[in-house]
């Protein structure tokens, strides 16, 4: 099971799970002021997180297939990747919170939650095993100065 999602389908599924529970759930709706210029920050965010990772994955000439870590050329480690590991991770969860936001349901919080659990069980655990062997020393380094998600 492991590696075997490609994580943009992943935050397909969460976003419609997301929809899903917020249209029949018939509780657990919130508003507030600023609610939907809060959904906009943390989109625009997220986006920018992901194209940022994005464009430094390209820069180096490695791989940017999530379910193949193994075909990694170079290790980034600089730009955004100074502040997470996992930037375009990051960015899907962000977009999953502000898709929270506009659905207005705070239960949706919960599949946020479970996107993150499922990401780190089936998706960083076993690419960083991966890269660990791979880039050795050089990523447990990273891997103690940089966090996993931010």
């Amino acid at each position: 099971m492991e590696l075997k999602l490609p994580p943009a389908l992943l935050l397909l599924l969460f976003g419609f799970a997301m929809y899903i529970l917020a249209t029949f759930l018939p509780f657990g709706f919130f508003d507030f002021f600023g609610r939907l210029l809060l959904f906009k920050i943390m989109l625009s965010f997220g986006g920018l997180v992901g194209l940022l990772s994005l464009f430094q994955f390209y820069r180096a000439k490695t791989t940017v297939d999530p379910t193949k870590p193994s075909k990694a050329s170079n290790l980034v480690v600089n730009g955004i990747f100074k502040f997470s590991r996992n930037p375009m991770y990051l960015a899907m969860l962000l977009v999953l919170l502000a898709l929270g936001l506009v659905l207005g349901n705070a239960f949706n919080t919960l599949i946020a939650a479970a996107f993150v659990g499922y990401m780190n069980r089936f998706q960083i655990i076993p690419e960083e095993r991966i890269l660990l062997n791979k880039f050795g020393r050089t990523y447990k380094e990273y891997c103690t100065l940089t966090r996993r998600w931010f």
